[in-house]
């Protein structure tokens, strides 16, 4: 018997990092797809061939944007949105 092992350890399962953002993300801290970390690395969003810097919350496969809808707020002081449907591309700028 030897006490050397045959195989490596094992490590912990790494998640793979990708270069493209995820499907949907959202601004606002209250909804389930917020993520701080992809946010803080800077997201970019070209809607309809045209890059936007308003947007709210975006959803790549069902073809969405979310943006501001002027100074108007609701009752709890968030700002009301329109969702806009078309061509949406994300991309991280960093």
């Amino acid at each position: 018997m030897t006490d050397t092992p045959e195989t490596a350890p094992e490590t912990p399962a790494e998640a793979p990092i990708t270069d493209s953002p995820p499907d949907r993300l959202s601004v606002n801290p209250r909804s389930e797809f917020h993520d701080w970390d992809l946010l803080r690395r800077g997201v970019g969003i070209r809607y309809n061939g045209v890059e936007r810097t308003n947007v709210e919350e975006y959803c790549i496969s069902e073809g969405w944007i979310r943006v501001a809808a002027g100074k108007s707020l609701d009752r709890k002081g968030n700002p009301l949105t329109i969702k806009l449907s078309g061509t949406v591309e994300a991309w991280y700028k960093s």
